[in-house]
């Protein structure tokens, strides 16, 4: 035979052969959507007449390296899969029907065949071998419910089943006459190209071809066949293993595939800006330095390791899987929006780092992030920055070389925001941020005070807890006549109301004996509060401790509470804000007498 051939084929045709699904390929993926768009267009194409032919692609395919008499599904596994499971559906639906003659469907799902001692034996058409499929296949075959999805294979396979059964009954109406036409459409008249190489090696060469530039497939994929291509017969299983590994990681993270491999070739190799259609074409642009047809089993192993502590950094802890409540932190600010995750580059770059100069790059991100986002910039504008800063980040070894870095970063970007941040902080109300960066910045404000004052490592959790900590108004949200006859005019002023000036925290029992009440009765409760930047807001805490004393030197109780008042306790709170989020202003927060 010719080294290449290729022909039209109609689904009759194309299950007269058997197929392998190679251990090494990916595990069934398509969803709900997929498997009912093609049912779809299947149905539309035959309701325009019996002499019309659907395309759905191509399949590549070359002798199987398992079993003699069968091929290798090299490219096309999503499509051929999703063709046997119709089939398998359409049989069990026919059946429940009443219909008797199945001998023609029942041959396309599982044949006869002579194996390599001359006897006959049932084979199915299909055989995946990749691990995630489990003994679906089994029940499939056999016409069994569907054992419990114990992988994401596992699931999805049930769930293309459940929806062609879904789809003989909705769009067929059950009607056994209608379901056979749609049968006799689906084998004769829906078409692929099938191409049939002589050894996997070209196979796989056609594979790339096809989808080139990533159409078809994401880069991903390609990088995977890539990595399969360049590696030797006898490294497959441990690239299997290593590969699979991987995707595993990256479901039970629930990260995108192309988001973890472009951050990854970011912190490494500095790529100021890489598009996803762009990524497998880089890769093989740059193979030179980056090794992969040299040593694909290195190249996959390092992209698990640095998965791993991707994935780590992601459920908040370290490189050596300590919990960190600096990443804690960060994913306060981030909670509702999964896609800014830019900061990752970095902290994949600094990974090597120990883990003091570690937390100092965290606590870094963290402060960046929050200037970031309280002045308006947006943080996905930094992506090419974060990158070029992965390289230099990649030479620190000591404290001092991580002290130069950041300033040179850091501290140099956030210096261009300063003054803007100061403003910012200082006119912002609890209707600037959403409520959960909003309780952030309170809870970090809050906490910082008490650590310089008590010393302790209680976690910004503790007091973003909203079951626990409430959101006191000093001047209270619904104002009576007491109130007004003690605060004047511009009681019920909503911009006065909702003031950082205005906002405190307070424990759950201490904010329901605040209440509404004027100002001079709540004098008496705040300093109840184990938080000693609510404390202050009625009286200076003079316990003889040299650490709180300075830490509410410069804290200024109120004789009562006014407009004058709210102003001042905003700029305060914006100086305190210059302090804890490092912002390097010279003017603001020198004399706060916190952190020295």
């Amino acid at each position: 035979m010719a080294a290449i051939e290729s022909r039209d084929v109609s689904v009759k045709e194309l299950f007269r052969d058997f197929y392998i699904v190679p251990s090494y390929q990916r595990e069934y993926v398509w969803e709900k959507i997929q498997v009912r768009q093609l049912l779809e267009d299947i149905r539309a194409e035959q309701q325009e007449g019996s002499s019309s032919e659907y395309f759905i692609g191509s399949v590549v395919v070359c002798p199987s390296q398992t079993r003699q008499g069968a091929d290798d599904l090299i490219d096309g596994q999503q499509r051929v899969t999703t063709l046997f499971i119709i089939l398998c559906a359409i049989r069990d639906k026919l059946s429940s029907l009443g219909e008797d003659s199945l001998e023609g469907i029942k041959k396309s799902i599982v044949d006869v065949d002579t194996d390599q001692d001359g006897n006959d034996c049932l084979r199915a058409h299909l055989e995946p071998q990749y691990k995630d499929a489990g003994n679906v296949f089994n029940d499939l075959i056999e016409g069994q419910p569907i054992k419990k999805a114990e992988t994401r294979s596992i699931k999805n396979i049930s769930v293309a089943y459940s929806t062609v059964r879904q789809f003989l009954s909705d769009d067929l109406e059950d009607s056994r006459e209608e379901i056979k036409k749609f049968f006799g459409y689906l084998i004769k008249n829906v078409k692929l190209i099938k191409i049939y190489t002589d050894s996997f090696g070209r196979a796989l060469k056609i594979f790339e071809t096809i989808n080139d530039r990533g159409i078809g497939l994401n880069a991903m994929d390609l990088l995977k066949n890539l990595l399969f291509m360049s590696a030797d017969e006898r490294d497959f299983e441990d690239l299997k293993e290593c590969w699979k590994s991987i995707v595993d990681d990256l479901y039970k993270i629930n990260e995108k595939p192309l988001r973890f491999l472009r951050y990854f070739i970011f912190s490494i190799w500095g790529v100021p800006r890489l598009a996803k259609d762009e990524l497998y074409e880089w890769l093989i642009k740059n193979d030179e330095k980056i090794g992969l047809k040299n040593n694909p089993v290195a190249f996959a192993e390092r992209l698990k390791e640095a998965l791993k502590a991707y994935a780590g950094f992601l459920n908040k802890k370290d490189h050596y899987g300590n919990e960190s409540h600096i990443l804690e932190n960060i994913s306060f600010l981030y909670r509702k929006h999964t896609s800014a995750r830019q900061y990752l580059v970095l902290l994949l770059a600094g990974r090597h780092l120990s883990s003091e100069i570690f937390s100092a790059l965290c606590r870094d991100i963290e402060s960046f992030l929050f200037v970031c986002i309280l002045v308006k910039e947006e943080i996905r504008t930094f992506e090419a920055l974060f990158a070029r800063w992965s390289l230099r980040l990649a030479k620190v070894r000591t404290a001092e070389d991580y002290r130069i870095f950041s300033k040179e970063t850091f501290q140099s970007q956030k210096r261009k925001h300063a003054n803007k941040f100061h403003i910012t902080f200082k006119e912002m109300d609890d209707r600037s941020l959403p409520k959960y960066q909003f309780d952030y910045v309170l809870g970090k404000l809050t906490q910082y005070v008490d650590r310089n004052a008590y010393g302790g490592n209680s976690p910004l959790s503790y007091y973003c807890n909203s079951r626990e900590v409430h959101l006191e108004h000093i001047l209270p949200r619904n104002s009576d006549g007491e109130v007004f006859k003690e605060f004047g005019s511009g009681a019920d002023d909503p911009r006065l109301i909702s003031s950082i000036g205005n906002l405190a925290l307070v424990e759950k029992s201490i904010n329901m004996s605040l209440g509404n009440k004027p100002f001079s009765k709540k004098r008496c409760i705040y300093p109840e509060s184990r938080y000693l930047l609510t404390r202050i807001i009625a009286e200076r805490p003079n316990i003889g401790n040299t650490a709180i004393d300075r830490a509410v030197l410069h804290m200024h109780p109120f004789d009562e509470w006014n407009r004058d008042s709210i102003r001042q306790r905003a700029e305060w709170l914006a100086d305190l804000a210059c302090v804890v989020w490092d912002v390097p202003i010279d003017d603001y927060g020198k004399g706060l007498g916190i952190g020295e």
